[in-house]
């Protein structure tokens, strides 16, 4: 079931925002990242082809990519849910933020000429067999067809092989300007909302009597309450934890050690009490694992290098679930 806002189905929404945002995102890629030709040193050439043709061949082929499989796209995030039990649901939007942030940076440039190359090989298939009814085992692929593929995939080939040797170095480039840079202000932003949703699964877990309905896969939904002036809450204490932490409180850590309890005591009542309640119960021990590890990490070790060390990872492992997950999921979903 699709969930909607005001009428607006969510994950529709999501698509949309993709089809206009992935190629804005490229030709701002191309815009800052200094990319040279290999076979010239015209800077006429090079700014066209570089500045404006491959942006707009890669803006292309995701826009007809994201449009070709959109249907497919947005039930892909609606099962999403049932294919991340492992993580708890009231952190689904603490491992989210970061998953999205890894998306955006690493995944999208890497993945952009095997999607290009791929769109263009499909728009050629469509064009050149759109007036085939039906396709039987032993059909035959016509010449047209296959010089058409041929043809229509050696413009993205061109593009990716144009800047093929420094788009290896992306990674590391976006590594070194975006995510370094900013690593300390998204740990501080995940720590405010990790602790934050913590202090709001403790009250929903008392609310419930021992098992939030947030965490369980397998309660009835008709049972489920809103919990409205909970979700308010959370956003308050963000906002006030991400304050203390912005300007050095002291008083922040205290917050930060009882966010780190109310997980290992949320995780064990949930578990235990689910495992009598529901006999389909499933539990989020790697979930909830990840998360203790990140922001344990923070709070338990003062040595800086193991602290470094398990954030770091703890909040690259997350992201790599979530995005492997999604993936997955796209790949095998039936239409």
């Amino acid at each position: 079931m699709s969930r909607t806002v005001k009428g607006v189905i969510l994950t529709r929404l999501i698509v949309l925002l993709s089809i206009i945002l992935i190629p804005i995102t490229i030709f701002v890629i191309f815009s800052v990242v200094d990319f040279n030709l290999w076979y010239s040193n015209d800077p006429v050439l090079k700014f066209w082809i570089i500045k404006f043709v491959c942006p707009l061949v890669f803006s292309i082929s995701w826009l007809f990519f994201l449009i070709l499989f959109a249907n497919r796209l947005a039930n892909a995030i609606d099962t999403f849910d049932e294919k991340i039990g492992v993580v708890p649901s009231r952190l689904k939007f603490f491992y989210g933020i970061n998953a999205l942030y890894l998306l955006i940076i690493f995944v999208l440039p890497l993945v952009t000429p095997i999607i290009s190359i791929l769109s263009f090989a499909s728009f050629a298939w469509h064009l050149t067999t759109f007036k085939k009814e039906s396709w039987e085992e032993d059909s035959k692929v016509s010449f047209i067809t296959k010089l058409s593929i041929v043809l229509a995939s050696i413009i993205p080939i061109f593009c990716t092989i144009t800047i093929i040797p420094e788009y290896l170095d992306l990674p590391l480039f976006l590594w070194n300007t975006i995510w370094v840079p900013n690593l300390d202000l998204l740990f501080t932003v995940s720590y405010s909302l990790f602790t934050s949703l913590a202090f709001g699964s403790l009250i929903i877990l008392f609310a419930n009597k021992g098992i939030s309905e947030y965490e369980q896969l397998y309660v009835d939904s008709t049972q489920k309450k809103s919990f409205a002036n909970v979700k308010i809450l959370e956003v308050f204490l963000f906002g006030f934890f991400l304050f203390l932490d912005l300007y050095n409180y002291t008083l922040i850590q205290l917050f930060y050690w009882a966010g780190f309890i109310i997980i290992i005591f949320t995780s064990l009542v949930n578990y235990v009490q689910g495992k009598s309640k529901y006999g389909s119960f499933k539990s989020h021990f790697m979930g909830y694992l990840i998360a203790m590890i990140f922001i344990g990490s923070n709070v338990v070790f003062s040595n800086e290098t193991v602290s470094e060390f398990l954030r770091v990872w703890s909040l690259l492992l997350s992201a790599i679930l979530y995005i492997f997950v999604l993936f997955y999921t796209f790949l095998t979903i039936e239409d």
